[in-house]
């Protein structure tokens, strides 16, 4: 009989193969980053044919798009920022429309790179002495935005990669960790992930905070500097999830829990140090990153040029898969990302709100298809900046902020 196993290492019976709705091909889009390597994986290493699936993997643009032709049905299912969904059960963005996470896609990947320009900036007139050290990179940019506001300088212009993402949030947790308000000192607009390196290069962008691999694709270009990744902000951050309209998983229930178990499988195999080889040539394929494979192969092993110079840093655990229960998607995790949005001006605390946002996530279909031990409203720690949440106290959370926002705002697109 086949198995899978719990976090305990339990064997558990696999569910039947589906029966009611026959084998059938699931439509996924997705976005040329590293952390799509679970639904690559489940693609090219034959994990979702095990289960009687097809996925139809289409690459596209931007984040936008992404959310659109889910909404729009030209997807079945997508690899999505783990705000989005939330976004959409609050009714924020241009077309929210209702948007489950039933998996997460692991943890890890991003990274805020500043152009050489402004890092120089820093080490000269912002005291900045270890480069490797995020809190101390963002107050040496508070310093150098201090003195280019005393001189009437443009303000930098940074990018993230969608007004409702992981990017966004943790971009603005570093910078107001160094005492820079994020909607008075610098200029926030939206560029697409791919785009991002590019941008940089011709100075349109002073800086941004993307996914794997266009950091380090950054760095080996020499127009940009590593100054902190998602683990030094939050270790425990959410990435990305497979998100699908409410519906689609009502009707497809069967399809549901066997695609769960190909992904979960998949990224179990991830995870696993000797098979990132392979998943470094997957990935570098055009139909998916389209990145180098030798950059690819370093990032998956979090060894990072951070710099034009070639100087090294090795983060362990920087891209997770699979362990730590990091693909159950988690109430806790939404909350925080709701904080974020009370925080910023974009969404304003009530009860229902966070009971919209919590639904977002969707552990019960999650441990249909896997089994495993509820896992609940838990206090997260390890913020850069000492602070922990606790999800039952979301707005004295916001309020112990000394940087927040003041009003409704949001990146804007370019």
């Amino acid at each position: 009989m086949n198995m899978i196993f719990d976090a305990a290492g339990q064997g558990m019976p696999l569910p039947g193969k589906i029966a009611s709705e026959g084998a059938r091909t699931v439509r996924a889009g997705f976005i040329p980053l590293v952390d799509s390597a679970v639904l690559v994986a489940a693609t090219e290493f034959g994990f979702a044919h095990r289960e009687g699936i097809t996925l139809d993997l289409v690459k596209d643009v931007s984040w936008a798009n992404v959310r659109d032709r889910l909404a729009f049905r030209q997807f079945d299912v997508a690899h999505m920022l783990s705000p989005m969904p939330v976004a959409s059960m609050l009714g924020l963005g241009s077309n929210p429309s209702a948007t489950i996470a039933p998996y997460s896609l692991g943890r890890g990947g991003n990274a805020i790179t500043l152009s050489t320009r402004l890092n120089a900036r820093m080490q000269a007139e912002g005291g900045l002495a270890e480069p490797e050290n995020a809190l101390e990179c963002a107050r040496a940019l508070e310093r150098v935005i201090r003195r280019m506001k005393e001189r009437g300088e443009p303000l930098p212009t940074l990018a993230v990669t969608y007004p409702f993402s992981s990017h966004n949030y943790e971009f603005r947790y570093w910078l107001a960790a160094g005492g820079i308000d994020p909607d008075s000192d610098v200029r926030l607009v939206v560029v697409p992930p791919p785009l991002t390196s590019d941008a940089l290069a011709a100075g349109a962008i002073d800086g941004f905070c993307v996914g794997a691999p266009w950091n380090m694709v950054a760095t080996e270009r020499g127009v940009g500097c590593i100054v902190a990744t998602k683990r030094d902000i939050w270790p425990s951050a959410p990435e990305k999830v497979l998100g699908m309209r409410p519906q689609w998983a009502e009707t497809n229930p069967e399809t549901v829990s066997r695609l769960i178990v190909a992904l979960d499988a998949a990224a179990r195999w991830c995870d696993q140090p000797e098979n990132h080889p392979a998943l470094a040539e997957a990935l570098a394929d055009p139909r998916y990153v389209a990145a180098p494979v030798d950059i690819l192969r370093r990032v998956l092993a979090g060894q990072f040029t951070i710099d034009p110079q070639g100087r090294q840093r090795v983060i362990k655990d920087y891209f997770v898969f699979h362990a730590g229960h990091a693909n159950c998607p988690r109430p806790s995790h939404a909350l925080w990302i709701y904080s974020q949005m009370i925080r910023w001006g974009q969404s304003a605390f009530s009860s229902k709100g966070a009971e919209a946002a919590a639904s977002a996530c969707r552990p019960d279909l999650y441990r249909r298809a896997l089994g495993g031990d509820e896992i609940g409203l838990t206090v997260e720690a390890g913020f850069i900046d000492g602070h922990a949440f606790d999800p039952a106290k979301i707005e004295d959370y916001v309020a112990s902020f000394p940087v927040k926002g003041r009003r409704v705002t949001a990146p804007q697109e370019v």
